[in-house]
């Protein structure tokens, strides 16, 4: 799957064996382009959404239309971290969900004033919600209630989450 990978990457960071760390064209620095051969069937591969935001909001559209409800939604996937092992789930998109929630210039527990304190609030969610979604237990929604209201807006993976390379120390 090695042609898919580059094919889906703008950017080749590194390959070790089958594995390349990559940029997408949507920013991501993640495995092999984010392509899944996991939970699809033989000869087939998952890629990501073109515009996962896009996406995010067209399913919520979608579901205000046909159930008549006002639900955010998140789009995940599964990444590895920078020397860290282990994988987690993070937003590749978002509808109706803040990407960030700026503390800076709010004070912390003990009243100091935070400084660089953004908190990747649709990531938090993406991981909790994969708690009970599992890795390869058909579950593919979950349902998250009791998020802060504050955190319910129209946010973007895309726009906010995604570090600019002006912003980013190690390109």
């Amino acid at each position: 799957h090695k042609p898919l990978v580059e094919r889906e990457s703008v950017r080749i960071l590194r390959r070790r064996g089958d594995l390349i760390i990559s940029q997408t064209e949507h920013g991501f620095i993640c495995a092999n382009a984010g392509i899944d051969l996991s939970n699809v069937e033989s000869g087939w591969a998952a890629l990501l959404p073109i515009d996962s935001d896009r996406s995010a909001r067209r399913i919520r559209d979608g579901l205000r239309h046909r159930f008549g409800v006002d639900v955010a939604v998140i789009i995940s996937d599964t990444f590895g971290r920078p020397w860290r092992r282990g994988v987690t789930d993070v937003a590749i998109g978002c509808a109706g969900v803040a990407g960030i929630v700026d503390l800076r210039g709010t004070p912390d527990a003990l009243g100091r004033e935070m400084h660089v304190t953004e908190v990747a609030v649709v990531d938090e969610l993406a991981a909790a919600a994969e708690l009970v979604m599992g890795k390869s237990t058909n579950i593919p929604v979950a349902v998250i209630r009791g998020a802060d209201s504050t955190w319910l807006r129209d946010g973007s993976v895309a726009d906010e989450i995604v570090r600019s390379p002006s912003d980013d120390l190690f390109r």
